[in-house]
């Protein structure tokens, strides 16, 4: 399985930018899908995670009520709505993809296969 991640860039704060990660390779049954983040100097922290039917999610305190994340099962794709963007929400965001039925885990150790990873720079 390879993810690919786009959509970062350069915004001011208080804007919206929208992450989308596709996911290809050998699919079928349950997975999960999600985002990480990680800021310069500070450990990778997690953002948000999507079950495979796309009902049940989880947001990092620090992200709730400003993303949104949500996925396309026909398209192998994940996406995440930024909105109300802060300084503090600079970052590399990583998507991540795990089969099996691992609930909307907050851990990295949760998962095998990691994006590249896309920037993300808000300024104030």
């Amino acid at each position: 399985v390879q993810l690919q991640a786009s959509g970062g860039g350069f915004v001011q704060a208080g804007g919206s930018l929208r992450l989308s990660c596709t996911a290809s390779g050998t699919f079928g049954g349950v997975d999960t899908m999600g985002w990480f983040r990680q800021a310069p100097g500070k450990d990778r922290e997690f953002v948000a995670a999507i079950e495979w039917r796309g009902d049940i999610t989880s947001y990092a305190d620090p992200v709730k009520g400003r993303f949104t994340i949500s996925r396309e099962n026909g398209k192998n794709t994940v996406y995440l709505q930024m909105n109300s963007l802060k300084p503090e929400d600079t970052a590399v965001y990583y998507c991540v993809w795990e089969r099996g039925r691992i609930g909307v885990a907050r851990s990295p150790a949760n998962y095998k296969y990691w994006g590249q990873g896309t920037v993300v720079t808000v300024s104030s």
